[in-house]
């Protein structure tokens, strides 16, 4: 497996941004060993690109549930202090981790390859994403990369589910920007990825690296400009094609089991570290500052759960002992099913502060 090169460089407005939220932590006592954002400086395109955040801490907290009422605090706090960061600061962190998950190569190394440092010491971030890059290709990358491809080929990707909400300047290239960045851009990374069988560090490395000769002439405009002509129907017509083009050379999905023993330990943290966050998560969107708008992120909770859900019960199916199946089994009891909407969010807080003994017990193993 191909190893792709490292870039840096973060827009200014990225640098302030990222050095506030950091503060901000701190201020509200938020334990960050390490704060990292998804994606390459070149994949932020100011004033469009959210920050996704991911935090690790160098121990387990003493509670959970406070560690997220801190959190939650911190990114509203982050978020008041200028309505452009309703939409650079869409949604609190997206995964939570231990120092020691990483280090043990417990986060899949596809995820990892995306990190990029914002806060936290840079050469233990790039020892992590070298051992990353040793580890051979599995099942684990194969599943990571066919379900991005999968969110959004086939007529799975439409461009007015990507809210406008929050977006308070130059509305029509944010519709651009979503058409080339949000489609186009991440199908292309994950194809780039599954044909070469290369963990690229984000999608500019993608576009970039690997361009099959066929859809270059399709591929120039997105690759020339952030500052794009034609209007977003007619992109989203161009990523179409190149997409169809390139979704030809993807080679055939290879038959594996779901939960192997390399696996499961990677499914388990990667759960347990989205669902450490979604207390934080849920509190910001139930009561998120004036202005912002959080009912088409309510909605999109329903995808994650479901895949939580989803993984939970597998790795039940699959557990050692009956102590992890139980808990994996009563976890998942614990996540909404279905639609989720303010009221099933309200209703799942309640459950897990009533069940807080078992959720603090799966969030910390």
């Amino acid at each position: 497996m191909t190893a792709a090169p490292v870039t840096t460089g973060l827009a200014p407005l990225y640098q302030v941004l990222g050095a506030r939220y950091v503060r901000e932590l701190a201020g509200q006592g938020v334990d960050a060993m390490m704060v990292v954002h998804k994606w390459e400086g070149a994949d932020l395109l100011a004033p469009h690109s959210d920050l996704d955040l991911r935090i690790v801490v160098d121990r387990q907290p003493g509670s959970w549930w406070e560690w997220n009422e801190r959190l939650a605090a911190a990114h509203r706090a982050a978020v008041v202090a200028d309505p452009l960061n309703r939409r650079l600061l869409e949604h609190p962190p997206g995964f939570a981790f231990v120092d020691g998950e990483v280090g043990g190569g417990h986060v899949a190394a596809a995820e990892l390859a995306t990190w990029s440092l914002l806060h936290g010491q840079a050469a233990t971030l790039q020892r992590w994403k070298s051992q990353a890059q040793a580890v051979p290709w599995s099942s684990i990358d194969e599943r990571f990369y066919r379900g991005i491809l999968k969110a959004r080929l086939g007529g799975a990707y439409r461009l007015e589910a990507d809210s406008t909400d929050n977006v308070s300047a130059d509305l029509p290239g944010y519709l651009q920007h979503c058409v080339a960045w949000h489609y186009l851009a991440p199908c292309w990374f994950a194809a780039a990825s599954l044909v070469t069988r290369t963990r690229f560090p984000g999608k500019a490395a993608a576009l970039t690296q690997w361009r099959p000769q066929a859809v270059a002439r399709i591929m120039q405009p997105f690759l020339e400009s952030s500052e794009l002509a034609e209007p977003p129907r007619v992109l989203l017509r161009l990523a179409d094609e190149a997409l169809h083009a390139v979704d030809t050379a993807i080679p055939p999905a290879p038959t594996s089991p779901f939960m192997t023993g390399a696996s499961r330990a990677v499914n388990w943290t990667t759960t347990t570290g989205m669902l450490r966050v979604r207390v934080a998560r849920w509190m910001y969107y139930l009561d998120p500052p004036p202005g912002a708008q959080t009912g088409y992120l309510i909605s999109r909770e329903a995808k994650e759960l479901r895949t939580a859900r989803r993984t939970l019960l597998a790795l039940a199916e699959s557990a050692s002992s009956n102590g992890e199946r139980r808990l994996a089994t009563r976890m998942a009891a614990l996540l909404p099913y279905g639609p989720v909407s303010a009221r099933v969010l309200r209703a799942a807080l309640a459950a897990w502060q009533q069940r807080e003994r078992l959720v603090e017990e799966f969030l910390s193993t």
